[in-house]
């Protein structure tokens, strides 16, 4: 990406979203675009491909806060039109480089009180750096590969070992990266292997661009290899065992550094995001860190007491007393049966008591509720009811 194409992309424009939106507000646009874009929902759709990498682009650098904040900033001093001089800047003429402003070099001036670069500021932004504001070929970072896996309610508690086949731009193999088969490329002649052009944009500066001839590359391939068309790079699908962490939550989105699509220059390879997605359980649920079930009592067991089984998730059942005169809806807590936390330890079981409630009663059952019905004819367990409706 030029420095020119940096400052002009509005990422908040890409994911829909305010200047001062929030991480969440952020996060919660980038699933929603991202899931309506992925690839995968979107077999030979080029424009979708096209949009769900503007998409993760502009993710990658609103979602990170010092990214984001460096872009803010950047945005702020160039807009979309160019440097703006502030009142200080003088009267005088620049000749002024971006690539001496990012790369650390001061500014060449006439007249005016103008120097020196701000290279600490943007350099990681924009994968430049160095002392001197000498431009030269820097080796390139990977890019960043966003995937998707869903899991089982119990293997998101549990953790689990997934497959996830991704595809991803690689260094070609027919010629080792070089885009020559021959494996023997030139230096490129326009930009003498740097890989960027400065392009005049009025004013007394100028912008670098990529290459148009090498392509960004610094190289040429006078023999272009035929797999990559002298790219050097080709896509690649690969296969990782990857181990989603005990513990994780519907939505949460896992960062692997390293992970992502390979370097090229001997640069770093990228990170991988894992959007995880957990299933339903048929009878446990989840609060947090604890989990949750809802158990079934007679009506004896909530009037007299009594000692309850209760299942957990892929351990053995647990006992629990119930007090006598437990009401409907009481819970309880099975203490260290729940998720596991991020320190390791477990969340707790909340067992919610159901009182059921039978059909139909077989003979003797039912003389029985009807001999303790007539015994306790004189109860009135809604008359405090009436009294508070009546209010002051």
């Amino acid at each position: 990406m030029s420095t020119k194409d940096f400052i002009e992309k509005d990422y908040y424009k890409v994911l829909g979203v305010p200047k001062d939106a929030t991480e969440a507000e952020i996060k919660k646009a980038y699933r929603k675009l991202a899931r309506e874009f992925h690839p995968d929902a979107n077999k030979g759709n080029a424009r979708a491909e096209e949009r769900f990498k503007e998409i993760s682009e502009a993710n990658d650098v609103l979602g990170d806060p010092k990214k984001r904040k460096e872009y803010d900033e950047a945005r702020a001093l160039f807009g979309s039109g160019g440097f703006r001089p502030g009142p200080g800047a003088g009267g005088g003429s620049f000749n002024f480089d971006l690539g001496d402003l990012f790369g650390g070099g001061g500014a060449t001036q006439t007249g005016g009180g103008f120097g020196g670069g701000i290279g600490d500021v943007f350099g990681g932004l924009f994968n430049r750096g160095g002392a001197g504001g000498a431009t030269r070929t820097q080796p390139r970072r990977g890019q960043d590969i966003d995937t998707e896996v869903t899991l089982s309610f119990t293997e998101a508690i549990e953790g689990a070992t997934v497959p996830l086949r991704m595809s991803s731009q690689a260094p070609c193999k027919a010629c080792s990266g070089t885009g020559d088969k021959n494996g023997t490329p030139r230096v490129c002649p326009t930009c003498v292997g740097t890989g960027q052009v400065a392009r005049g944009s009025g004013g007394g500066f100028s912008l670098t661009d990529p290459c148009p001839d090498c392509k960004g590359r610094g190289l040429i391939a006078e023999h272009p290899c035929l797999e990559c068309k002298g790219s050097g790079r080709a896509k690649s699908s690969r296969t990782m065992q990857v181990r989603i962490p005990a513990g994780v939550t519907d939505g949460q989105r896992i960062r692997l550094r390293g992970k992502g699509a390979p370097g090229e220059r001997g640069g770093p390879a990228g990170d991988l995001y894992v959007t995880v997605h957990v299933g339903e359980h048929p009878v446990f649920g989840r609060k947090g860190d604890n989990l949750t079930v809802t158990v079934p009592v007679t009506y004896p067991e909530a009037v007299l007491g009594g000692e309850v089984r209760v299942p957990t998730l892929g351990g053995p059942a647990v006992t629990l007393k119930l007090p006598p005169g437990t009401p409907n809806g009481r819970t309880m807590r099975a203490r260290g049966k729940g998720a596991v936390r991020k320190d390791g330890t477990r969340g707790d079981l909340l067992v919610t008591v159901e009182v059921s409630v039978p059909k139909d009663l077989p003979g003797k059952a039912r003389d029985a509720l009807e001999a303790y019905r007539e015994a306790t004819a004189g109860e009135d367990p809604r008359a405090g009811l009436f009294e508070a409706a009546k209010g002051d």
